[in-house]
Order: C-alpha cells, then sequence, then structure tokens
C-alpha cells in the first residue's frame, strides 16, 4: 500500500493529501438548501431531520471537492469524527465519500484515531482496514496503550495490505504536554514513539518504506527534523500546513534528500478556501473552483520548497 501511495505522488508530482475535515461553518448555504428539500424519508426513524440534512450536504460538499482536486493530488484524509457526529446518516456520508474517492483514483487516509488493546484493536483494525464499512488505504493510530494496540493494527496491515499512521509528534498547541516530556534517557515522549514506530515498521517494510507511517505535525519543524533521523524508513503524513501557520519550508526536511518520505495534509486551507482571501472572490458557489486553487497553489509551493533543498 505504501508504494501504490509513493507511486501516486510521484506520477502527480504532488506530495499533497487533502483533508475532507467538512465543518458545518465550511458548507455553503445553497448545498444546506439542497439537502432540506430532498430529505431521505428511509433514514428518519434512526436519526433527526437536521443531521440527515447535514450529513447529505457534507455528502454533496465533498463531492464537489473530489471532482475539483482529484485530477492534481494522490489522496484524501476524511476525519471520521465530523461525520460521526451525525450518527448514522454521517456515517452513510462518510462510507460515500470514501468510495466515491476511490473511483476517481484516489488513496484513502482514515483519520479515524483508533487505540485501544487485543480483540478490541483487532476490531478497530478490521472495522477500517479490511473490506468492511469503512474500509480505507490507510488509518491512523493512537500508540498510547503500547505495542498491545498496534500489533493488531500490524496483522492486519499485513493480511490485507493496508498501511497505518501511527501518531508520533501531533501539531496541536497543547501537543507538548505530553510529546515533548522527558524520559529517563533524555529522549523526549515523542522521541520514544518515533523509535518505537520504525521497530514496529521492520514487520512491514515494503521497498524503502514501511506501511506503518508516522504522524509527524508541520507546526514543529525541528522536532520533525529529529524524527525524520530516528525513522528513516517511515512514511510521515505532516498536518498542520497553511491554516495551522506551518508553510513549505518548514516541512523539507520532512522529505528525504530525493524529495520522497512524506505526504503533507492542509484540510480547511483547501476545502474552505472559497472563505478567505485570495480565493474569496469565488463565493460560496465556486467553493470547489477555490479548493482547486488553493491545491494548486499548494502543489506549487511544496514543489518550490523541495526542489530548494535539493540544491544543497
Amino acid at each position: 500500500m505504501i508504494q501504490r501511495l509513493i507511486s501516486e505522488i510521484l506520477r502527480k508530482d504532488a506530495p499533497v493529501v487533502v483533508g475532507l475535515d467538512p465543518n458545518i461553518s465550511f458548507l455553503p448555504p445553497q448545498l444546506l438548501e439542497q439537502a432540506g428539500s430532498d430529505v431521505d424519508d428511509t433514514l428518519l426513524p434512526y436519526a433527526e431531520v437536521e443531521d440527515i440534512v447535514a450529513a447529505e450536504a457534507v455528502w454533496r460538499f465533498n463531492k464537489g471537492i473530489i471532482d475539483a482536486v482529484s485530477d492534481l493530488v494522490p489522496a484524501v484524509k476524511p476525519q471520521s469524527a465530523m461525520y460521526e457526529q451525525f450518527g448514522i446518516p454521517g456515517l452513510i456520508a462518510y462510507r460515500r465519500t470514501v468510495e466515491y474517492s476511490r473511483s476517481k483514483g484516489l488513496i484513502v487516509i482514515g483519520d479515524v484515531k483508533r487505540g485501544d488493546i487485543g480483540s478490541t484493536s483487532e476490531a478497530y483494525a478490521r472495522a477500517h482496514l479490511t473490506d468492511k464499512a469503512f474500509s480505507v488505504d490507510f488509518a491512523t493510530v493512537n500508540p498510547y496503550l503500547g505495542s498491545d494496540g498496534i500489533e493488531p493494527f500490524i496483522k492486519i496491515c499485513k493480511e490485507y495490505d493496508r498501511g497505518i499512521f501511527v501518531l508520533v509528534k501531533t501539531s496541536n498547541p497543547s501537543s507538548g504536554e505530553f510529546q515533548d516530556a522527558l524520559t529517563g534517557d533524555g529522549r523526549s515522549v515523542s522521541e520514544l514513539v518515533g523509535t518505537k514506530v520504525a521497530e514496529w515498521g521492520e514487520q512491514c517494510m515494503e521497498g524503502t518504506y514501511s506501511n506503518v507511517g508516522a504522524v509527524v505535525g508541520a507546526t514543529y519543524p525541528e522536532q520533525g527534523r529529529r524524527l525524520r533521523r530516528i525513522m528513516p524508513h517511515t512514511f510521515i503524513l505532516a498536518p498542520g500546513y497553511g491554516a495551522q501557520g506551518a508553510g513549505a519550508d518548514d516541512l523539507s526536511e520532512f522529505f528525504d534528500e530525493d524529495g520522497s518520505g512524506a505526504i503533507v495534509n492542509s484540510s480547511r486551507g483547501i476545502i474552505a478556501a472559497y472563505k478567505k482571501a485570495p480565493y474569496d472572490h469565488y463565493g460560496p458557489e465556486g467553493y470547489a473552483e477555490a479548493a482547486r486553487e488553493a491545491a494548486k497553489d499548494m502543489v506549487m509551493d511544496l514543489r518550490r520548497a523541495l526542489a530548494k533543498r535539493r540544491t544543497f
């Protein structure tokens, strides 16, 4: 699976994943109005009308975004919580989003952040990394419970040729409360987790990289440089570009010298681009066109930063 992702990144020359995290405030009014006039009555026994409408609007929004960017980027990353909040209609919208993304040739990273132990962890893995209802190509995983929580995911990855991205250093401001704390040997907790990710990854090597990847926030470039050295054969998923403050130059050393080894996520910076300059002239009706322009600009920004790095 990691080789499929790398191949698509190289084919499109775009180490970019678009996060499909459709906060209700991102949805153009016309989509909510259209969804409200076309309520699926079969869902009424299982959900409130407002949730049915919101989930349908989310699906229509996602479809527009996917159509706009599928030829530019190799992957999308739907955040499951943004769908789960709408109950059963939201889960249906999540599944439709995944299936449609795949039909457009995109690799899907399910941002589900699951983590437990034993049979529960394996059940999570089977739900998201087999051919079940919520099947994706990669899933994000929380390593807080240690190897007991990760090994069941690795087992399913091997069986179904899927991948995981393990949370190592996240992009949020308070991540340092735990992740930057020092262990007895002077390493930070994130560096300890990175060491374990490299060990777990040895079980799932596919060429240079493993199907066990790592989430490393783009907002912490210095930690990213250290973790890249700790995890030389680990593919990095880097959230935090754009709206969270990280730029392409901050990310260049997350990549290997040949420009491989990482993929960068942007969510609201792309899907809600129509709400801010320089894309706001598109307006709500042109939300998909604005997303396409924002994705193009991000791809060019990363190409520039990686080309600059290669000259040194």
